[in-house]
């Protein structure tokens, strides 16, 4: 899963975040359906866990500011996207602390990351740039 340009909306600082999480997200499936020893592999699950859990809430607070500040019509909506994303992943965290590292876990976790960063970016983050372009460009 790489990043393309074409996912980009136009905004500096939400395409960089949003490349940064395809490259996690990337190194981190990757890293999943390698053929390492799974031992060997935990500790980047971990890493990628920790991070998603940190940098996701952060990139989502500062696109729902830019949003605000721009006046974006469908804020509200992307905030309960945002929400209900934070809330999967923290639901796969609970269910981590409580079973363990568990491969096909860590697997099914993965191919949901994937599946929602490509879904959430290149559709409903597309309709940022759109609203910006149709306001004469980037606002910063």
């Amino acid at each position: 899963m790489m990043w393309k340009e074409k996912y980009k909306i136009g905004v500096d600082l939400i395409d960089q975040q949003h490349e940064e999480l395809f490259r996690r997200v990337s190194e981190f499936t990757r890293i999943i359906r390698s053929e390492e020893d799974w031992d060997t592999r935990i500790d980047k699950v971990k890493e990628t866990m920790a991070f998603m859990k940190d940098y996701v809430v952060d990139h989502f607070n500062e696109e729902e500011a830019y949003q605000a500040k721009i006046n974006y019509p469908e804020l509200e909506a992307h905030k309960k996207a945002h929400a209900s994303f934070k809330e999967g992943i923290e639901n796969y965290v609970k269910i981590f602390e409580e079973e363990g590292f568990n491969e096909d876990r860590i697997q099914e976790f993965g191919g949901k990351l994937m599946t929602w960063l490509i879904m959430h970016v290149a559709g409903m983050d597309q309709k940022i740039g759109e609203y910006v372009k149709s306001k004469g460009g980037q606002i910063q």
